[in-house]
């Protein structure tokens, strides 16, 4: 069976809604008591880099990303959303699917994508590492799951390439850099 990695669609809920309530069942990767309504996920997710991965034409995964914040700083920061099917999961499928979610995070411009993963989560830590995230810290007891239990959460972030040395070189970047050059101008004038 081939497996195909492409944009999420309105019709692919039945199936994304399926896949998260596994996540909820496995009480290691969310800490929503519920599964939300398509018009509840469609509000908080961006519009861009919302990806399903297929196997053998059925939605087996989906990975998308949720705005930081929403001041103008921060546009080109977000945090991953991702999911696999339980009779899925180890066969490849989290590692493509959150690569090319790397990869369109960065033509739409993003240049730091985050990911609270639980800390008792190993396989999604592993898979975040092995597509570029590093640790940067642990929130202790950052929230209760639904069965009352605090749980800790690891903090991942994975920043763009080009960025490493200093400098991002997106479009979004330069024009905020170039906005703020301006306004200093125009102070010393």
């Amino acid at each position: 069976m081939e497996h195909i990695v492409r944009p999420m669609e309105r019709g692919d809920w039945g199936e994304i809604v399926e896949i998260f309530f596994q996540g909820i069942q496995s009480n290691n990767s969310t800490f929503h008591y519920e599964c939300p309504s398509y018009e509840e996920w469609d509000a908080i997710h961006t519009k861009d880099c919302r990806l399903v991965i297929e196997d053998g034409g059925e939605v087996v995964g989906f990975a998308a990303l949720t705005p930081f914040s929403s001041r103008e700083c921060y546009k080109g920061v977000a945090s991953v959303s991702i999911y696999i099917d339980g009779d899925h999961q180890h066969g490849g499928y989290g590692t493509e699917l959150l690569s090319a979610l790397v990869a369109e995070s960065e033509k739409c411009g993003y240049w730091t994508l985050e990911a609270s993963i639980f800390e008792t989560n190993a396989p999604s830590i592993k898979l975040h590492e092995k597509c570029g995230f590093r640790v940067v810290g642990v929130r202790e007891r950052l929230g209760k799951d639904r069965f009352g239990v605090w749980r800790s959460v690891v903090l991942m972030e994975r920043r763009i390439q080009t960025d490493k040395a200093g400098g991002c070189d997106c479009a979004q970047m330069k024009k905020a850099q170039a906005e703020q050059a301006e306004r200093e101008k125009h102070m010393m004038d």
